[in-house]
């Protein structure tokens, strides 16, 4: 099918469910006493190696195996005071964090779901670095339940407390570098039944549960402190894990362009097997074409050849135009191959038949690759790469493995989100080989004085606030609603109890949902102004210091300069307020200059003076005094 087909979901069987991380809002972390903030530097590091171990099974998880056969180090700074020997992996784990605990209670409780009499703590295996030990600790709170949104139910399958992972802060050659300061942050994870059939009823669930989550009052917000992972398949393809979706505006699309692909990815298996091929016609048996590429005016081979590399190419008969399918926007099944060969090969030079020649490989050289093969070029594909020769080969194996897999249809996988809402190839899924218990960590009893604890923080439902915003503030209820989706929802209603009593409640909902959402749009980097410094906007509102035009310039100015005051922003751009006094002399002056016109248009003459003082008074003085002031004195002028 074509990328820009459109999809009938329920005809397909698509399913989707959610997997929401979202980081607690508690003083400590998970499993011990250091504080739950990040850092800002580490002027210490030790450097790690992590082995997988086997569960309780017998057997070793694929892709904890895979993670370790890249024979990767990890590099893991440790901020001072913001990690222990509990994060270095020298020191057992404390108790469960009881705040986390309370909270992740309190959602399930929101949810109607079950909590489980007692919690104990799992070791889930994870050597990607991520996490010193090697493993990742977590623990169900509870289980079941629902949430309803636009009058339908989804089913809730567990709700679990864990630690949020080590920061990644780069990358160089075989090490990889993290920070300690993230690792054991408190997340609650949420995970949904596969009942989302269209891509805009798992963007509305995911967008419901991270408001529920929102109304807590005890998860952090910002970058980062949320995630989502999607499960996607449809009839005939597989279960897919999308990880780091972190844009509620992408779930749609991601899930969108996943089940183009797998619809895409089995209309290639059909093809295959129209065509005759097997996985018997698909064979291991590189060809060494280095002499053809000996003058080639290609950078990527002429770097490999430099290197003492070799050219390997394999044939792939009766494969001609497959490689070259769009599977998604902007990616081709050959790209879905290249991404196995990253993975599992370490290697990038990749090329196809299919998209030469490109790349400074020539018609020419084309040719004769084919000649070498012995292939047909009316019917057959190849697939090449330029590396050292031991890797060339295991790309090649690659690159055969995943086109004899083609033949199944949809492998599973672990995808990572990209910008653009495609995907691409991760590592294997995972199996519950990755999964046993800890044995460092006694098991919490949820007594009644827990479950007490846990019943303060239930957040009010939604619809409930939405109402109240409208009755007690006077909100509209478009704007209420924005108020609760809005991921700032928190802060929006601690500056309405704070300033409502100088600064309407409309104006400061406005501010952050749709002078912000607005400003954002413009390509400002609003989310990178603090609570602190936006509430400053607030203030000097509250204060009369500035007019509410002043609001967009300042925000403005605060998102270029990360230490910038709202108070620094106004007076730098010279908005900082004008009493009435001297508004009202700027007013007399203008229309002293404008006699003429107010002689010949009276009260009409409004709309050009009205332009020509908020030209000077805008951000100054609120427009409405403005508005106020000129109407008067146009009204005393005409009763004369």
């Amino acid at each position: 099918m074509s990328t820009s087909d459109e999809l009938d979901y329920e005809v397909l069987g698509l399913k989707v469910g959610l997997e929401i991380h979202q980081q607690l809002k508690t003083k400590n972390k998970l499993f011990c006493s250091c504080p739950a903030e990040l850092a800002e530097e580490a002027k210490e590091s030790f450097v790690r190696k992590l082995r997988p171990t086997r569960s309780e099974t017998g057997e070793v998880d694929v892709a904890a195996l895979f993670e370790y056969r890249k024979g990767k180090a990890y590099r893991y700074g440790a901020p001072s005071g913001h990690y222990c020997l509990v994060e270095s992996d020298e020191e057992p784990p404390h108790a469960i964090n009881r705040e986390a605990v309370a909270i992740a209670i309190a959602v399930a409780k929101a949810l109607k779901s079950t909590v489980v009499d007692e919690i104990h703590v799992m070791r889930k295996i994870v050597i990607d670095g991520s996490n010193t030990s090697g493993f990742q600790r977590t623990a169900i709170v509870a289980l079941g339940g629902k949430i309803t949104v636009n009058s339908k139910d989804y089913g809730i399958q567990t709700i679990v407390v864990e630690e949020d992972a080590a920061r990644k802060t780069g990358e160089s050659g075989a090490e990889t570098n993290y920070m300690l300061d993230r690792l054991g942050i408190p997340l609650i994870e949420i995970s949904t039944a596969p009942d989302m059939h269209t891509p805009s009823e798992a963007r509305d669930v995911a967008l419901a549960i991270g408001m529920l989550l929102r109304m807590t009052g005890a998860v952090r917000r910002g970058l980062g402190t949320i995630r989502q992972d999607l499960n996607v398949s449809i009839v005939g393809g597989a279960k897919t894990e999308i990880k780091g979706v972190q844009t509620l505006e992408l779930i749609d699309k991601i899930v969108k362009y996943e089940a183009m692909r797998q619809v895409n990815l089995l209309r290639i298996r059909d093809e295959m097997v129209r065509r005759g091929i097997t996985k018997d016609v698909i064979v291991m048996e590189p060809v060494d074409v280095t002499e053809v590429f000996k003058s080639t005016k290609s950078k990527v081979i002429s770097k490999a050849l430099s290197s003492g590399g070799r050219v390997l190419v394999v044939k792939l008969p009766r494969m001609k135009g497959l490689l070259g399918t769009y599977v998604q926007p902007g990616r081709r099944f050959g790209t879905e191959i290249a991404d196995y060969v990253r993975f599992w090969a370490d290697v990038q030079g990749l090329f196809h038949s299919d998209e030469l020649p490109n790349y400074g490989i020539t018609q020419e050289e084309v040719e004769a690759v084919y000649k070498a093969l012995g292939a047909d070029p009316s019917a057959d594909a190849f697939a090449m790469v330029a590396e050292r020769e031991d890797r060339a080969l295991k790309a090649i194996s690659v690159i055969v493995d995943r086109v004899r897999q083609a033949l199944d249809g949809v492998p599973e996988e672990t995808r990572a989100a990209n910008e653009d809402g495609t995907t691409k190839y991760m590592r294997p899924r995972p199996g519950r080989e990755r999964m046993y218990p800890e044995t460092d960590i006694p098991p919490l009893r949820v007594t009644p004085d827990l479950l007490a604890e846990a019943e303060r923080l239930v957040p009010e439902p939604p619809e409930a606030k939405v109402r109240r915003f409208v009755e007690k503030y006077g909100i509209s209820r478009e704007l209420a609603e924005k108020v609760v989706a809005d991921p700032r929802l928190p802060i929006i209603e601690e500056m309405i109890n704070r300033y409502s009593s100088s600064v309407t409640p409309t104006l400061i909902a406005s501010m952050f949902v749709t002078l912000m959402k607005g400003l954002r749009g413009k390509g400002v980097d609003v989310d990178s102004i603090d609570e602190d410094r936006l509430e400053g906007v607030v203030r000097l509102l509250a204060q009369g210091s500035i007019a509410k035009e002043a609001i967009e310039p300042i925000l403005t100015k605060m998102s270029e300069d990360p230490k910038i005051t709202a108070e620094e922003a106004a007076r730098q751009l010279g908005l900082l307020g004008m009493s009435r006094e001297e508004a009202e002399k700027v007013i007399d002056r203008i229309i002293a200059d404008n006699m003429e016109l107010v002689k010949q248009k009276g009260e009409a003459a409004f709309s050009t003076l009205m332009g020509k003082a908020m030209g000077v008074l805008r951000g100054k003085v609120d427009g409405k005094v403005v508005s106020e002031m000129i109407r008067s004195k146009l009204r005393q002028l005409s009763s004369r």
